[in-house]
């Protein structure tokens, strides 16, 4: 039985994916396939194992096969369900029918069979992460000099309202999340570029960061840390 400590895992997101499979080396080609910028992953042979984990932290998601050496991913799931709201997707060779029913009914968010694609594995992964990540929250920054509301995308330099471009819109609010702390050319670019494009030509960053500078006349915010990026600077 898994035993909660004081119902913290109901109330805490992690950005981990837990993954428990016997077969070692999957395991661990399963780890590295799946591990990316935004989540980590954590992997254990065994019920016991993954129920040790689950009493110390919490996880974003957990991958789990049903048939272990020392129990059922089906018990194990119950189990879960009784406690935690964290997702399980269900990796296994068992592609009966009612295996699959079982599962969902269990509530498993997906039911995965052995063999598969990785292709497809991670598209999955991606599709319950994304159903079961909380909202970015609402970003607004007012201070005396600035009004930014970026939901409704209205931005006021005292009382002008200043029109900014979806690309400026996206660095503004990096450097405004970030406020104090330097980003990389790289990290901006990769953030604010999102469009698929193999090449971002570093000048696209220079330019934008100096219309953006221009159009919140924030030279005194905008700094340029050279050698390494930007911050929006806190006074």
């Amino acid at each position: 039985m898994i035993q909660q400590q004081d119902n913290i895992h109901n109330n805490v997101s992690n950005n981990t994916i837990l993954i428990v499979e016997d077969d070692p080396a999957l395991l661990t080609g399963l780890c590295r396939a799946l591990a990316t910028d935004q989540y980590e992953t954590a992997g254990c042979h065994n019920l016991s194992e993954a129920k040790k984990l689950l009493q110390k932290s919490s996880y974003a998601l957990i991958l789990l096969d049903i048939n272990l050496p020392d129990g059922s991913g089906f018990d194990f799931l119950q189990e879960i369900r009784q406690n935690f709201s964290t997702p399980v997707i269900l990796l296994t060779a068992n592609d009966m029918e009612t295996d699959i029913v079982t599962g969902l009914e269990l509530g498993a968010e997906d039911y995965i069979t052995k063999p598969f694609s990785l292709a497809v594995l991670r598209a999955r992964v991606n599709a319950v992460l994304r159903r079961n990540s909380p909202e970015k929250p609402t970003v607004d920054f007012v201070t005396e000099e600035y009004h930014f509301y970026f939901d409704h995308m209205d931005f006021f330099c005292g009382s002008e309202k200043v029109e900014l471009s979806k690309t400026e819109q996206k660095l503004l609010r990096l450097l405004i999340e970030n406020a104090g702390i330097t980003l990389s050319r790289d990290k901006l670019i990769d953030s604010v570029w999102t469009d698929g494009a193999e090449y971002v030509d570093e000048n696209a960053l220079s330019v934008a960061i100096k219309r953006l500078r221009d159009k919140l006349h924030a030279q005194n915010h905008i700094k340029t840390v050279y050698g390494i990026g930007y911050v929006w600077q806190i006074k």
